[in-house]
């Protein structure tokens, strides 16, 4: 146990994939594996929220603000009298 607290490339790993999550841009691969949808949701998504940043005809960039601003006007408030 002691030596995976220690193990110097792990915890670098874990580090990388924390920053990922907090980035402001995302590539579509990034955002694929955050918000757990496929390559054509993200990209609709996206497109629909004017998220997209095209630096040349290879390399997209989505604003994550403003795709989860976006993402925020479909959610459903919830249901009273409801029982779990």
């Amino acid at each position: 146990m002691e030596d995976q607290y220690y193990d110097i490339e792990r915890r670098t790993a874990i580090k990388e994939e924390a920053r990922m999550f907090r980035r402001r841009f995302l590539t579509y691969e990034q955002a694929e594996l955050i918000y757990s949808m496929s390559h054509r949701k993200i990209r609709d998504i996206a497109e629909a929220a004017g998220a997209v940043y095209r630096i040349n005809d290879v390399s997209v960039l989505i604003n994550r603000e403003i795709f989860d601003a976006f993402l925020e006007q479909f959610r459903q408030p919830a249901k009273s009298g409801v029982k779990i």
